[in-house]
């Protein structure tokens, strides 16, 4: 499917894209709340600035896409693949990121308050200035993450690993406890 026969659709009322293969597309600044894009493949698409509030992407493909300043507030990413992806100032509060896969993603002064990112992959994630006030990362590998300067302020830290993480600048609460 084009990008353009996406917007279309979803101009028209659709909202259900399940599965569809969108590699590459470009949806620069595109309003999509509330779109299911389960299981879609969105690997090295241009999404800086789309509106995803409360969409649905589950075990979607965004490997290399780049979401810098999207708005994914309360989105469903559970399981997603986002190896390498551009989140740069993104929104993603409340965001489900349960089990998602964001290894070397870039995650520079995103805001993640109270997401949910348990059992997430997020090896060699930059997520240095990112706001995670209240976020739940039990379990979550942050191996040789770059935490500096994050917000880390009554996060659930339970069982994660972070072994080798940059954690110049942040200050976790005494309640917190990660694995090192």
């Amino acid at each position: 499917m084009k990008a353009s026969e996406l917007l279309a659709q979803y101009a028209a009322g659709e909202r259900d894209f399940t599965g569809v293969d969108l590699s590459e597309a470009y949806l620069e600044g595109a309003n999509l709340s509330e779109v299911i894009l389960d299981r879609a493949i969105l690997d090295g698409a241009d999404l800086r600035g789309v509106n995803f509030s409360k969409a649905s992407l589950i075990e979607a493909d965004l490997n290399g896409a780049n979401l810098n300043q999207a708005n994914l507030t309360g989105a469903n990413l559970n399981g997603a693949i986002l190896d390498g992806a551009i989140l740069e100032e993104a929104i993603l509060d409340g965001a489900n990121l349960n089990q998602a896969n964001l290894t070397i993603a870039k995650l520079i002064g995103a805001s993640l308050s109270e997401a949910e990112m348990q059992e997430a992959n997020l090896k060699a994630v930059s997520l240095n200035e990112a706001d995670l006030s209240h976020a739940d990362l039990a379990k979550a590998d942050l191996t040789q993450a770059d935490l500096s300067q994050a917000e880390l302020d009554e996060v659930n830290l339970n069982q994660a690993d972070l072994s080798d993480a940059n954690l110049e600048g942040t200050i976790l609460d005494e309640d917190q406890n990660p694995t090192t």
